[in-house]
């Protein structure tokens, strides 16, 4: 793809990001979103073909990046809590660093109509964390009595549950809030699975 289309297409999808995050999707129109871009309105359909392919594209993109970004973890020779801190601090960082990103994939992916479709995508990442802790588990680092597949889900839900806390604002939303939910999940996941 050439270098200016790359850049209009990530354009429009960041100002899509703001527009969802604000306005939420269902009342989003394809013209707030060129508004928002600075552009004409037939433009985005020059790059999309809807709105919902708009959505897809935020997840698609921001989920290849965490599986690759997890897959790197998952290859490096780091001890079983480094990995889980890697983990959290780019899963849980990520409310700092794309806070209308966090929100929009937390309100109308996660929880949206679509979700049954991402099945494959979402399993890729759960295949990863449960070879995590199978790596561990070999190792001698994680106890063997502990189902990996379930480990995998528990660890990933606890993530989940606590961006959907600060989303909803149920839980205090600061830099060192988020210190201490990475400094939390990775104590409780590693005392759980110690050896």
């Amino acid at each position: 793809m050439p270098e200016r289309v790359a850049d209009r297409r990530a354009e429009l999808l960041d100002a899509a990001v703001r527009v969802f995050a604000e306005k939420g999707f269902h009342a989003t129109r394809v013209g707030d979103i060129a508004a928002e871009a600075g552009v004409a309105h037939g433009l985005l359909y020059h790059y999309f073909r809807s709105k919902d392919e708009v959505l897809e594209t935020v997840f698609r993109d921001t989920w290849t990046a965490l599986v690759a970004e997890t897959r790197r973890i998952e290859s490096s020779d780091a001890p079983l809590p480094e990995q889980l801190r890697l983990f959290a601090r780019i899963y849980l960082g990520s409310w700092l660093a794309t806070p209308d990103l966090v929100r929009v994939l937390v309100r109308e992916v996660a929880r949206g109509p679509g979700a049954g479709s991402r099945v494959a995508e979402i399993g890729e990442l759960f295949d990863l964390l449960r070879r995590i802790v199978e790596s561990a588990q070999q190792r001698g680092e994680a106890r063997r009595d502990v189902d990996a597949t379930v480990a995998a889900w528990a660890i990933y839900g606890a993530h989940e549950e606590i961006l959907t806390g600060w989303v909803l604002g149920q839980l205090p939303a600061g830099e060192a809030d988020v210190d201490r939910a990475v400094t939390t999940v990775v104590r409780i996941a590693s005392a759980g699975l110690a050896a």
